[in-house]
């Protein structure tokens, strides 16, 4: 079965109801120019109140790699995710830490260095040139069947919402679907409903 990450998270609330609802991950975003930034402080807050055994995600956009390890280790973070331009070298400077490499995705050049990367999981987003992500729009799936060998380490991300993530599912075979702009009632509030019904229909 797929595995969902609600990706965005920035209050106790939102967080204890895509928990409820199954989800398996919470992304919470350390890039300040983000509408859905959240600070080390509120972070380690909401980690402390959810489950162990949700996985915590943590969002950088070509951050140093000082203060990524920093805020890893206080908000005891399992995953890594890097969203700017962060080389295949970069990525494998944190051993400790399994990596998320993500490729906003416009035509099938943009997907040319996927192979350089050696790291735990590939996200696709869409490209958008004023936004590096939360576009709320999807990208053409189809681009992505060229990756075959990949599919095991795959978060498939862009506009996914209930109605149309069990099509994604079946077109791109993900590990993983992650969701945040298209479940929220404004940025960095997460519309309750939104949220329950997308991990539903991702489960079902």
């Amino acid at each position: 079965m797929v595995r969902v990450k609600i990706c965005g998270i920035t209050n106790v609330e939102d967080a204890r109801v895509a928990v409820a609802a199954g989800c398996d991950a919470l992304g919470f975003l350390f890039y300040r120019n983000s509408p859905r930034y959240i600070s080390v402080a509120d972070a380690k807050e909401i980690i402390k109140d959810i489950p162990k055994d949700i996985i915590k995600i943590g969002v950088f956009v070509d951050a140093k790699e000082k203060t990524i390890k920093q805020i890893a280790k206080a908000c005891c973070l399992d995953i890594l995710q890097f969203h700017g331009s962060e080389s295949p070298e970069f990525c494998k400077k944190f051993k400790n830490y399994k990596v998320i490499k993500v490729f906003r995705v416009k035509n099938q050049a943009g997907l040319k260095d996927v192979s350089k990367y050696k790291v735990f999981g590939f996200l696709f987003d869409t490209f958008s040139q004023a936004k590096l992500g939360g576009t709320g729009k999807k990208f053409n799936w189809n681009l992505l069947t060229q990756l075959g060998d990949l599919k095991e380490s795959i978060f498939l991300s862009g506009g996914l919402n209930a109605k149309n993530v069990q099509a994604a599912i079946k077109a791109v075979h993900p590990a993983w679907v992650d969701a945040s702009s298209s479940l929220e009632s404004k940025p960095g509030k997460k519309d309750h409903k939104r949220v329950k019904r997308f991990i539903a229909a991702a489960k079902g």
